[in-house]
């Protein structure tokens, strides 16, 4: 892997997909595959309890600079500010508003986040660090 690093000013044109959290393995931030009470990680085989998973961000932008387009993907709790809270914290809030509202739908919440997040983003120039 290349490890030279640069830094590219571009500007948000997409959000690239509509899962901004993931349940992430604490030991190597791998997506967690949860069923209804347990969690295990493909890659490095941690196990536990649903209840117990930690979220992180992930927000994949496609983004334009003057001369090309990115992929870029932007992981962890650099997006905190972002969103005001940690992910876990943003995860817990989303459960609390959707138990409490009575929503059985979660497709609704979700349509929320997504708008938020693209009136955040899209039309909004970032350095990233690549």
């Amino acid at each position: 892997m290349n490890s030279v690093r640069g830094f590219l000013a571009a500007s948000v044109i997409s959000i690239q997909s509509s899962c901004f959290i993931y349940p992430a393995c604490q030991n190597c931030f791998s997506r967690l595959i949860l069923d209804s009470r347990r969690f295990n990680c493909p890659k490095c085989g941690c196990i536990g309890e649903a209840k117990d998973a930690s979220y992180r961000y992930r927000l994949s932008l496609k983004t334009a600079d003057t001369n090309d387009l990115f992929d870029i993907t932007v992981f962890g709790s650099c997006l905190d500010p972002f969103f005001g809270v940690s992910a876990e914290n943003l995860q817990r809030y989303i459960q609390d508003f959707n138990q409490l509202s009575g929503e059985t739908n979660t497709d609704t919440s979700q349509a929320v986040l997504v708008q938020a997040v693209e009136t955040c983003f899209i039309g909004k120039r970032f350095i990233f660090e690549v």
